[in-house]
């Protein structure tokens, strides 16, 4: 082949590689494990870390038109597996010296939804994933976290029925 041919197959593998979401030189990730009985069913909540909360959550009004009350939204839908059954993500802004999102890292948590806490909890620890000894009850449901190995702090929640 040309330089310009070669050219051509380095751009063209480097354009499916983007339009696929995967770099062209990037590593195939390794298959999936079996799937775990208790899984993740949705986002209950994204929270992260402002300088300034109030005026944050006025230019998230102001410009994007989320409903803030506060430092905090509720984003309503309906459970796909239950269309009946309501369910709801939290968003909200926290200030930057919150220790809620301790001991991770970063300056946001995810809050994770899952159907049955306990199974969750035990089934992450048998896999050697150390799991917060709290599991708290509130009105909202029952909570408890982790840090993923990048140092996220993640919050599990089993919603109240």
């Amino acid at each position: 082949m040309t330089r310009r041919s070669w050219s051509a197959v380095i751009a063209m593998a480097f354009i499916a590689g983007v339009l696929t979401g995967r770099a062209a030189t990037e590593a195939q990730a390794p298959e999936p494990s079996a799937r775990p009985d208790e899984r993740v069913t949705g986002i209950g909540g994204v929270f992260f870390k402002a300088k300034n909360p109030a005026l944050l959550a006025q230019w998230y009004r102001d410009n994007l038109g989320v409903d803030v009350r506060g430092t905090r939204s509720i984003f309503e839908w309906r459970e796909r597996d239950e269309p009946t059954a309501n369910g709801l993500t939290v968003w909200a802004i926290f200030p930057d010296s919150t220790k809620y999102f301790s001991p991770g890292t970063a300056s946001f948590m995810v809050n994770y939804r899952v159907r049955n806490l306990d199974r969750m909890v035990t089934q992450l620890r048998g896999r050697g994933v150390a799991v917060d000894e709290r599991i708290t009850q509130e009105e909202a449901g029952r909570f408890t976290w982790l840090v993923d190995p990048e140092g996220n702090r993640i919050e599990l929640w089993e919603p109240r029925r």
